[in-house]
């Protein structure tokens, strides 16, 4: 059932298209869905993220394609949040909208690109910039406070839209070994009259009560982890961007849970 936060009827495979000529026409070389079967990666069983297929190109190996920005939509299997699987959002098989930046571009562009697709009309999916929160790394021994991702934000979204948790939240890596990094997440308001600004722990519970939902992912790899650890910095600076397209659908056409979706209905 359609409800109030109905922005418009894209479909799924409208919102892939429309994903893939964004980041196109901003230099990005677009690449097939890789194999489930990981080739790159022997730590996994399945690619469980779109960077998994990328893995040595984030590590400085140049990519076949000689381009540095790359974007694509994987199809991925995870068992981890197996749990999690009958809530509104969570799936063992997905999709991975995914861009790339292997050494070129970092925050200030991948920020500016995740929130102009989320909310172009033109674009991208013309989603109400007033539902959006973000979260960013707050810091640790590993690495800094990311106030650098904080003021970039802030030239789009107000600054208590904006909240600093740890690494269990805003840091990511493929598992215990390869390129990993802090991260930024965009999270967008589910309910019929909006929540408005909410305090930190407020944030927190409605994320927990699914009232809001991530629908994005930008992750800053520039280091890498060897048996579990952070060992040190990688040679470059990369993008690697995430979007579940099942969410995203669900939330574009304002459904509450991604089985009320076409790609599963």
């Amino acid at each position: 059932m359609e409800h109030y936060i109905y922005t418009s009827m894209l479909s799924s495979v409208e919102i892939r298209k429309r994903f893939l000529d964004f980041f196109a026409k901003r230099g990005h070389t677009i690449l097939p869905s890789a194999s489930l079967v990981p080739e790159n990666d022997p730590s996994v069983l399945f690619n469980t993220a779109g960077m998994q297929p990328l893995a040595p190109y984030l590590l400085g190996a140049p990519h076949p394609s000689g381009s540095k920005r790359l974007v694509n939509a994987q199809k991925c299997v995870r068992t981890i949040d197996i749990d999690e699987i009958g809530d509104n959002t969570h799936a063992t098989f997905f999709e991975m909208l995914g861009n790339w930046s292997l050494g070129d571009y970092f925050k200030e562009e991948a920020i500016r690109w995740s929130y102009e697709f989320l909310t172009s009309k033109e674009e991208g999916l013309g989603l109400d910039p007033k539902r959006l929160y973000v979260t960013v790394f707050e810091g640790d021994e590993n690495a800094p406070r990311d106030e650098e991702a904080v003021n970039i934000w802030k030239k789009y979204i107000p600054e208590n839209r904006i909240y600093f948790l740890p690494a269990k939240n805003n840091w990511w890596s493929p598992g215990g070994n390869g390129p990993c990094g802090p991260d930024t997440e965009m999270f967008y308001d589910l309910t019929e009259k909006g929540l408005g600004d909410l305090t930190h722990e407020e944030f927190l519970q409605a994320d927990e009560k699914q009232e809001i939902v991530e629908i994005w992912n930008d992750v800053f790899m520039e280091y890498e982890k060897k048996d579990g650890r952070v060992v040190g910095k990688l040679s470059q600076k990369n993008v690697d961007t995430g979007s579940g397209l099942e969410r995203i659908t669900a939330v574009v056409q304002g459904k509450k849970r991604i089985f009320e979706t076409e790609l599963f209905t």
